[in-house]
């Protein structure tokens, strides 16, 4: 049976999914959770396409049946391993022959196999025209550079609050220095689908709380009808003390490599000025960090401003803090609704 995709990740909440691509195709983006399932490997399926396109159909079915064949002991093994209560998910790129063949060996085995109809072209779409359809009562938490953003949305979500971490989803804290600390990005592609998912998982009738960021968030960006539906919602824009922002970047930073440190001071050089850069560069090779933090918040401060001033927001409050305590600021964030 095909499933529409919405269906499909219904699907995919109670039972494992199969995503018989290529791995190459895999890693490029895939639907979260699925397991990487190839019918062919990456060369493989480079040559049967190659057979497709200059010596028919026959000649390409005729190669896919030689690279499978000695594959499908394994495949129904590893199926049976994987499935739960005999029940699987499988799919393909456009819901073709790789899924149909797949799913057909696994229910020859006596296996409960649905498959995604169209694909995961199909799930694409479904992924970015969500972006624009999602229903969602999102309110952002903003502030200066060291304010505690991420540990204030965190505390939320401790709290109860539906959250959406989007740096945590983009493995990148959104600065030149994001990238600190932090694994690979995924592909843009992935970080669609990864969001998407977060999406799927909130419920429209309860507020979601968003970290504010600019739209790429290191190499990744967020979906331009996503990015809109940030810029019409409420901003709370906290503000803690200089010392308090200072103490979270040292937490953030203080047992980073500082090649990685002076590499992101390098990134924000032409802004920072020469002496600047200069300076800072000392201080990390003193092992001063603190001093290093606050040239950094200088520069930070003065982008943070202009951002602010121009919040396209209609609903902007600002909310003054003698402390930075994430849970106490947390607390006053849900009292504030």
């Amino acid at each position: 049976m095909k499933l529409a995709p919405q269906q499909f990740l219904l699907l995919k909440d109670e039972v494992p999914v199969l995503d018989v691509r290529s791995p190459g195709e895999y890693a490029h983006g895939h639907i979260p959770g699925a397991i990487s399932f190839p019918l062919f490997s990456d060369e493989e399926r480079a040559i049967v396409g190659t057979a497709y396109k200059q010596q028919g159909r026959d000649i390409a079915f005729e190669l896919g049946l030689r690279f499978v064949g000695p594959k499908m002991e394994d495949f129904v093994k590893s199926a049976r391993k994987i499935a739960r209560d005999g029940r699987l998910g499988v799919h393909c790129w456009r819901g073709g022959q790789r899924s149909g063949a797949m799913a057909w060996l696994l229910r020859q085995a006596g296996l409960d196999v649905q498959t995604l109809d169209g694909g995961y072209k199909a799930y694409r779409q479904c992924v970015l025209d969500g972006f624009g359809e999602a229903d969602l009562q999102i309110v952002i938490v903003g502030g200066s550079t060291g304010s505690g953003k991420t540990k204030i949305l965190h505390a939320l979500k401790n709290a109860g609050e539906q959250i959406i971490d989007l740096e945590g989803i983009a493995h990148h804290k959104g600065s030149a220095f994001g990238f600190i600390g932090e694994l690979p990005q995924p592909t843009v592609e992935q970080f669609e689908n990864n969001l998407y998912e977060a999406i799927r998982n909130t419920s429209p009738a309860r507020k979601v709380w968003l970290e504010n960021e600019s739209r790429s968030i290191g190499r990744v960006y967020i979906p331009d009808t996503f990015w809109a539906k940030m810029k019409k919602a409420p901003l709370m824009n906290v503000r803690v003390p200089l010392e308090a922002r200072v103490n979270n970047l040292l937490e953030d930073y203080v047992l980073t490599d500082k090649a990685d440190l002076e590499i992101a001071f390098r990134r924000i050089e032409k802004k920072l000025g020469g002496l600047k850069l200069k300076q800072a560069i000392e201080f990390l090779e003193q092992g001063e960090y603190e001093p290093a933090a606050r040239i950094a918040l200088e520069y930070y401060d003065k982008t943070y401003q202009y951002g602010l001033e121009t919040n396209a927001s209609p609903d902007i409050r600002m909310l003054e803090f003698d402390h930075g305590d994430p849970l106490k600021i947390a607390e006053a964030l849900i009292e504030s609704k």
